[in-house]
């Protein structure tokens, strides 16, 4: 009796594993760290496409590498959460430096060539969040 209670247990409980990770979203990355096309995102990414814990609309589909870390985060929140040192802004004479990675094909963007891109991808036609720009002083020197 005992040894086939075990096995109806070890039984369900594979059942259970195997449904759990039917489940699972498979670019869903939990160790705050995502690939998107070969580029680690690091912040606390929900998909493989760059959303985040704090924005994660439909356009919310770009990361921004960081000056202070050469890394991609999501947003200033994931990487002021994540890392222990400050963030700095990208100044105005490094604009043509890549530091925008499009989630959705991976294709990365001059700061310039983001600015200036009316919140498309060039590649390939995403639509970006317009609502970033409200942002940009978090990431960019900006006039004032």
């Amino acid at each position: 009796m005992h040894t086939l209670r075990h096995h109806l247990f070890l039984t369900i409980l594979t059942l259970c594993v195997i449904h759990a990770r039917a489940q699972q979203k498979p670019d869903v990355i939990s160790l705050n760290e995502a690939m998107v096309k070969g580029t680690s995102v690091f912040g606390k990414p929900i998909d493989n496409q760059t959303r985040c814990v704090h924005w994660h609309s439909e356009l919310d589909i770009i990361a921004i590498k960081f000056k202070c870390c050469n890394k991609y985060y999501p947003c200033f929140s994931c990487h002021e959460e994540t890392t222990d040192h400050k963030p700095e802004v990208w100044p105005t004479k490094e604009f043509t430096e890549k530091a925008i990675l499009c989630g959705v094909c991976g294709n990365e963007l001059a700061i310039n060539e983001y600015m200036n891109c009316d919140n498309t991808c060039p590649k390939c036609s995403s639509l970006f969040n317009p609502g970033c720009k409200n942002h940009y002083h978090l990431y960019f020197e900006t006039r004032k």
